[in-house]
């Protein structure tokens, strides 16, 4: 680009602003806002395919509809940076993903063009016929868009919602953003199903103008409509397709495909659309990363690829020894699964990001992807379990959160053995509040057979792995965070760890410091400054490692011999690892002086996660902070 290269971009603040271009320069317009967005993830990372792959799609919906009087819904946020910077946040679009800067999803405490917030995927339909039905109630002209995609369209919400979009009268518009990706390739019987799918403009344009024939002379009514709507269907399939079209057979008017990319046809389509007052359905094929090559040649790579050279492509890869939590499980699960033939995995869609996609090439008929389908994920390994597998169903804490019935009904009240790994547990840092995984301690620990264990480190995690697919478990909950673990000397040979039993890590006679998982590690840090602070305080500090069952033996010893207690978790303070062992003291008679250092009550923001551990008094200085004070209390 030229010297001044966003030469209308920069005269964009809001939608009322796009109106003002003639249709010709849009073409233009769509060039500057990729080439932005770009130079903006370049320094500050973000998710940059899905973003690349709908510039044409936002610049087209804001030209035709009254945004933020019509609602767009984007499914899932990932899509949403070129809608953010047409909105009015182009010139904050630098903080996004940042500690107090804007978020990374959509969010409506950001802004009033932000008509639902959408950190997790196939929620689209759902709240767009909720917002098309409440219009029609409230006598509104409002027109509603969920823009999801083909990834989101595997979540059972998603067809929940299409089945009731069908038999309500409403008047949404349900945009299908076909790219063929969710983060990884998608696999299922529905994307296949999209490919096959064609529609005849002369077929769409006949039955538009019959049906007005129709209806204009009182010759048919609604219900009428829906009969002609199917047997038109009828005649559509059995002369041009082999294969049935799923919108049509729910009588949602379907059309397309269209090419996602050609800015000045969307806006004819989406122009003629907008008057169409029933639920339809427009069909776009998109290329995720595309206008950027590197985002094109490997489009899972480049779904967050962290900072990078605009210019060259090259990432900027850490070169440091110490390997993710995700790679470590990876690498684990699969050396069982050599050893254990009973062993499958099952990821909702997330292959990459669970690295589950180790086990994946070497064992490729033992792994499932299953889409992004959390509660099928934690039910088909519950039959699976039941036939004498071993599966490993790894999802992410804060999407687990979706699949809780399946785990009760399914799976712990038929005491299956099913290994659920929970990835992204505790603080997880620019995907916000969205992502935080701060809610599966409270969750799964009221569940009965379920055993619940959270490891300090990688040598624990593989332990725990290793003893999870003994055959005379049940139940099993592994928690463990984002990002890197502890040490480059990882790959311990992993032993069987009995369950509810913690570890001592070191004894004193002051106060004692109760941990599980990973934050062991800040409170050590914690314990070791303040003993070099006052050498006559004796601070004992014990991982628990089992937050259900409780290492009892443990907390027998603590409310015996202790006072004053601290406990500390990164989860939610209400019903977590504090509140089962103060259930526990309070149980035994044990009257003892207890601080829970957690997540309060509230949703956690964007940040990196030192800036929310700092935050919320969780690093290294606050915990210190909360021991020196319990000290100092009489």
């Amino acid at each position: 680009m030229t010297e001044n290269k966003y030469t209308l971009l920069t005269n964009i603040n809001y939608p009322s602003d796009i109106k003002k271009l003639n249709v010709n320069q849009l073409p233009q317009l769509c060039d500057e806002l990729r080439h932005f967005i770009i130079e903006q993830l370049a320094n500050n990372p973000g998710h940059l395919g899905s973003s690349l792959g709908v510039v044409e799609l936002a610049v087209a919906i804001h030209y035709v509809f009254d945004t933020p009087h019509d609602r767009i819904i984007w499914d899932v946020g990932h899509q949403a940076y070129p809608h953010k910077i047409l909105t009015g946040r182009r010139e904050k679009f630098h903080t996004n993903r940042q500690f107090k800067g804007i978020s990374g999803f959509p969010s409506i405490k950001e802004s009033e063009y932000d008509a639902f917030g959408t950190g997790h995927a196939s929620t689209s339909i759902s709240a767009g016929l909720g917002m098309s039905v409440a219009s029609k109630i409230k006598n509104e002209d409002r027109n509603v868009v969920a823009v999801i995609g083909d990834g989101s369209l595997t979540g059972g919400l998603a067809f929940e919602g299409l089945n009731n979009t069908s038999i309500i009268d409403n008047n949404l518009l349900i945009i299908v953003n076909d790219n063929d990706m969710a983060i990884d390739p998608i696999k299922g019987g529905w994307n296949d199903a999209l490919g096959r799918l064609h529609t005849s403009k002369t077929y769409n344009r006949v039955r538009y103008r019959l049906y007005n024939f129709l209806r204009n002379r009182n010759i048919i009514t609604e219900h009428g409509a829906k009969k002609l709507t199917r047997f038109l269907n009828t005649l559509k399939i059995s002369r041009t397709s082999h294969h049935n079209n799923i919108f049509e057979g729910l009588s949602i008017r379907y059309f397309g495909p269209s090419d996602g990319h050609d800015v000045i046809k969307l806006v004819d389509i989406l122009s003629e659309l907008k008057n169409h007052k029933k639920p339809r359905i427009l069909h776009i094929i998109t290329h995720k990363g595309k206008g950027y090559e590197p985002a094109e040649k490997e489009v899972t790579t480049w779904h967050a690829p962290g900072r990078f050279n605009p210019e060259t492509g090259e990432r900027n890869n850490d070169k440091s020894q110490i390997p993710l939590y995700q790679d470590v499980f990876g690498t684990t699960l699969l050396e069982l699964a050599k050893e254990n033939p009973k062993i499958v995995g099952i990821t909702p869609a997330m292959l990459s990001g669970s690295s589950m996609s180790i086990m994946l090439k070497e064992f490729p008929d033992r792994v499932f992807d299953v889409g992004i389908a959390e509660g099928h994920a934690a039910t088909f390994s519950a039959g699976m379990a039941k036939e004498g597998l071993t599966p490993f169903c790894n999802i992410y804490s804060s999407f687990m959160q979706r699949a809780y019935d399946n785990v009760i009904h399914d799976v712990a009240l038929q005491n299956l053995h099913v290994v659920f790994c929970l990835d992204r547990a505790g603080i997880v840092g620019a995907d916000g509040a969205t992502h935080q995984g701060l809610f599966d301690i409270a969750y799964m620990r009221c569940i009965p057979n379920l055993t619940v264990a959270a490891p300090r480190n990688e040598h624990e995690l593989r332990n725990l792995m290793y003893t999870a697919q003994q055959d005379d478990m049940g139940a099993f909950v592994i928690r463990y965070p984002r990002g890197k673990g502890t040490t480059a000397e990882w790959h311990n040979t992993p032993v069987r760890i009995a369950l509810g039993t913690g570890e001592k890590l070191k004894d004193g006679s002051d106060i004692a410091v109760l941990t599980i998982g990973t934050i062991a590690n800040q409170a050590r840090k914690a314990i070791e400054q303040i003993e070099r602070e006052n050498a006559d305080i004796g601070i004992a500090h014990y991982d628990m490692r089992f937050i259900k069952p409780l290492d009892e033996k443990i907390l027998h010893e603590v409310g015996k011999k202790f006072e004053k207690v601290i406990t500390i978790e990164d989860g939610v303070i209400q019903g977590g690892f504090g509140s089962a062992v103060l259930e526990f003291f309070a149980d035994n008679g044990y009257r003892v002086q207890t601080k829970r250092l957690g997540i309060p009550d509230t949703f956690v923001e964007h940040g990196t996660p030192d800036e929310l551990y700092s935050m919320l008094g969780l690093d290294t200085e606050g915990i210190a902070n909360s021991i020196r004070e319990m000290i100092r209390t009489s």
